[in-house]
């Protein structure tokens, strides 16, 4: 079941949504060749405290850490630890974010170091997938729209959408109702109003949009090996259009 929030549980989650993004973007420009995951979980860890934030992720289903690092074939839920980060990689970070009571998503994927351009087109595409998806949003679209436009960005550039993984629903739960695929129907689905809060967030490939579970249980990666990118927001459904509740 979705439910509207009111505009006292808004704030909450921009409020929220604004540490995301500040710890996020820190993250972002520590990024360099030599660093592990693992010091990246550390800084998150220690840049929560201070804003008196809870991490969404740690202990959530089991989840051991505070943030996902998914190094490029890693999809999603790749878990920090000694990895280190080499030029030339991708790195997909995704941070939650529980602050008085509520939940906020957020997720880039940047290069380390100097990538090609194959990789560097990747990156764009999903990113652009996600800014043309939240450009229509507004009450009375249908869920479908959003999901069809992610998919027309990404397919048209070459690339694959992931087909098992999907963005959802938040607000007093991490993952709420509905499930927002990244491929769909325009024209069909839930229709959006007011007071709606959504994690919008295209995975991609640039080989087929297969995956599977590493030994980790939580690791998914892209069954061929191909790279993978993935950008997140969350995002309210207002009055006349959308205000993205993940930014500084």
């Amino acid at each position: 079941m979705i439910y509207q929030k009111n505009s006292d549980e808004i704030e909450k989650m921009r409020r929220g949504g604004q540490i995301a993004a500040h710890v996020l973007n820190l993250l972002a420009i520590t990024v360099k060749p030599g660093i592990t995951t693992g010091d990246l979980d550390i800084l998150a860890r220690a840049e929560l405290k201070k804003a008196r934030a809870k991490a969404s992720f740690f202990h959530y289903q089991g989840y051991p850490a505070s943030i996902c690092t998914s190094v490029n074939s890693e999809v999603v839920h790749g878990i920090p630890g000694g990895r280190i980060l080499r030029e030339g990689d991708i790195i997909g970070i995704d941070l939650g974010v529980q602050y008085e009571g509520f939940h906020t998503d957020t997720a880039l994927t940047l290069g380390v170091g100097k990538i090609n351009f194959q990789k560097k087109e990747l990156i764009d595409i999903a990113k652009k997938s996600l800014d043309e998806g939240l450009s229509i949003i507004k009450p009375g679209l249908h869920l479908g729209d959003i999901q069809h436009r992610i998919q027309t960005i990404v397919e048209g550039a070459g690339f694959s959408v992931i087909r098992d993984l999907s963005g959802h629903g938040i607000g007093q739960e991490l993952q709420e109702y509905p499930p927002i695929l990244n491929y769909g129907k325009a024209g069909t689905g839930l229709i959006l109003k007011e007071g709606y809060t959504l994690a919008i967030e295209p995975m991609i490939s640039d080989g087929d949009w297969h995956v599977k579970i590493l030994k980790d249980d939580w690791t998914v990666v892209t069954a061929d090996g191909s790279l993978s990118a993935h950008f997140e927001h969350t995002v309210v459904v207002t009055k006349s259009g959308y205000d993205i509740l993940t930014t500084e």
